[in-house]
């Protein structure tokens, strides 16, 4: 067999290159203006008897070129440069272009397979163009939990999967350490102190509830006693009545936090305040690096107000007239773009809220210089977008730079039985308990096994099978069954020549073999698609029928025969299967074991 054609792009690239040349010419010669912008689309064929891939381009053309279809698809094919991964053009239907791939096409791809090894699939496609992703920032009200985990896991793999294409990518988790929400933690732990002090009083119904609370509290006894003491009767004198006794929970928490406030004084109130803070957020970040889900930055809220972010945002945006003072609080007028209502930016009471600080933030990315803004949000964040977006526009900024990403939360079955995640009550269960009894494979990759914006109900049991139903298991296994025939070589007295079983890749001649190469030549373009579309998905999902179409072939055919050239040949190509089964459990943050 002759040298392999020079394959430094996927199929897809160089088909769309030779139309290209095809449309210039016609341009050239004045059969298309020569002023036309043209995108050239290619679609893998449904039936390989149709050919390997078919354009519409002669459709997309033929207004333009004032011709009908099938005679521009015909100009188009004379036009079209030779190839030799081509081995015939055809017309099809109204003016279909299908294209007939070479087999040493495919054969030149599994040996690029090889020859990139940890680089195959990679791309350049991104240019160098820098993109800031925002993830998981969950409040530091608390420990991580199964809900968090799917906005960890995708968020990381669409990281994961821009820079494989090339992009220039941060990752940032953007820090809530300031606010009402960060101020009832620090009531909570000081109220759980006063319980280890011997104090007795009902807890707020609005206060946080977990155990980790009690912890954090004991920290804070261990370290001072109890000399920041005060009676129960001090902590609750002149407070709303909380809502089980007829009051209002939200202005009972509220009034105990001012009360809590004035009796430490700012120094002990900040330092109860940054106790419950940084022994959370120690876990977060311990959870997150032990899941994989690593951060080039750690953004704090604090920091914006600290450092004038957030009068600097105010003040621009007083300045673009989408301002007013009404009932002795500042409103921006969001409803100039398009939402349903105004919204506060500085209360009566003169603190800044939390739309505010938002504000700042994104203008603070913008200001960084990203060529694209990515926030990985909760679904129950929807409305939340096109307020931001508006306060953006309201800046002078682009707010299509900016895209948001919403992620529903994961619902966990154990035994059939749904768990709760609630923060707030303390009763819910953690990512790292989840990690813990499933692992970090499955997590990740069940995480990402479904569109973000769907629903997901996390199937414990599932999760653990080791069977052909628990999608992770099926790959993990086929990566496995590779090594294991590696390991088979010696024992029968074989060895692999990569160099004899690359001329002798026409050998691969039986219908698996011929599904399996097809199946790794798809390999560059899923993860294209999956990263500019921001779909991990469709990566687990073509990992699975790659596997499927693996152990078909393996349970069809020998690999270890006496014939040198075909069992070469073989190991070409499973050894190329294990390459890129090992690649694209990489981006999804899942090992590829070689045994198991």
């Amino acid at each position: 067999m002759g040298a392999f054609p020079d394959c430094p792009e996927p199929m897809k690239q160089q088909l769309a290159q030779l139309l290209s040349t095809a449309v210039a010419t016609l341009q050239a010669d004045g059969a298309l203006p020569a002023d036309l912008s043209v995108e050239i689309q290619l679609e893998r064929t449904r039936d390989r008897k149709h050919g390997d891939f078919a354009s519409n381009l002669a459709m997309m053309l033929c207004k333009a070129a004032r011709s009908k279809p099938r005679d521009l698809a015909e100009r188009l094919l004379a036009a079209l440069p030779a190839s030799d991964i081509v081995i015939r053009v055809e017309i099809a239907g109204p003016g279909f272009i299908n294209f007939f791939l070479a087999p040493s096409a495919y054969h030149a791809l599994l040996q690029q397979v090889l020859a990139d090894g940890e680089k195959f699939g990679r791309s350049d496609i991104g240019a160098g163009k820098s993109v800031q992703v925002e993830f998981v920032s969950a409040n530091p009200t608390g420990p991580l939990h199964v809900g968090h985990g799917r906005g960890a896991a995708y968020g990381a793999t669409v990281a994961d999967l821009l820079e494989a294409v090339g992009h220039k990518v941060h990752r940032e988790y953007y820090v809530n350490d300031a606010g009402r929400q960060m101020n009832i933690l620090a009531a909570s732990v000081y109220l759980r102190y006063l319980d280890l002090c011997g104090e007795t009083l009902t807890f707020p119904s609005n206060g946080y509830k977990g155990d980790y609370v009690w912890d954090i509290g004991a920290s804070l006894h261990r370290k001072h006693g109890e000399a920041l003491r005060h009676s129960t009767d001090e902590v609750f004198r002149d407070v709303t009545a909380d809502e089980p006794q007829g009051g209002d929970k939200e202005a009972h928490i509220d009034d105990l936090i001012e009360r809590i406030r004035t009796l430490l004084g700012e120094t002990h109130y900040r330092e109860v305040f940054d106790l419950g803070l940084n022994a959370i957020l120690e876990n977060i970040r311990r959870d997150l690096e032990e899941f994989g889900v690593h951060y080039d930055a750690w953004f704090s809220e604090r920091s914006l107000t600290e450092g004038g972010a957030v009068e600097r945002a105010l003040e621009r945006l007083k300045a673009s007239g989408h301002v007013y003072e009404k009932n002795g609080a500042l409103w921006f007028r969001s409803t100039d773009f398009g939402d349903e209502k105004d919204r506060v930016i500085v209360r009566d009471n003169g603190q800044t809220t939390y739309f505010a600080s938002d504000i700042a933030y994104h203008m603070n990315k913008l200001e960084r210089g990203y060529d694209r803004v990515i926030d990985i949000w909760g679904a129950d964040h929807h409305g939340y977008v096109p307020r931001v977006k508006a306060a953006l526009t309201a800046l002078g900024d682009d707010a299509d730079k900016l895209d948001v990403l919403l992620v529903q939360f994961a619902i966990l079955y154990r035994g059939g039985e749904r768990m709760q995640m609630s923060t707030r009550s303390g009763e819910f269960v953690t990512l790292r308990e989840l990690r813990h009894e499933v692992g970090n494979d499955a997590a990740r990759f069940f995480y990402v096994l479904r569109k973000c914006e769907q629903h997901m109900d996390f199937d414990l049991d599932l999760a653990k099978s080791q069977s052909n139903e628990n999608p992770i298991y099926y790959i993990q296994y086929a990566h496995a069954r590779v090594a294991s025939v590696f390991r088979q070589l010696q024992d029968k007295g074989f060895s692999w020549n990569p160099e004899n079983g690359a001329k002798h890749l026409d050998r691969l001649s039986e219908s698996h073999e011929d599904e399996l190469i097809v199946m790794l030549s798809r390999y560059p373009e899923i993860v294209e698609a999956a990263a500019l579309n921001h779909e991990p998905h469709q990566l687990a999902h073509y990992l699975r029928e790659l596997a499927n179409a693996f152990h078909t072939y393996y349970n069809a055919h020998q690999f270890l025969v006496d014939d040198n050239d075909l069992r070469d040949a073989r190991l070409n190509l499973i050894q190329a299967t294990r390459q890129v089964i090992a690649n694209g459990l990489g981006l999804l943050g899942v090992s590829a074991p070689d045994s198991m």
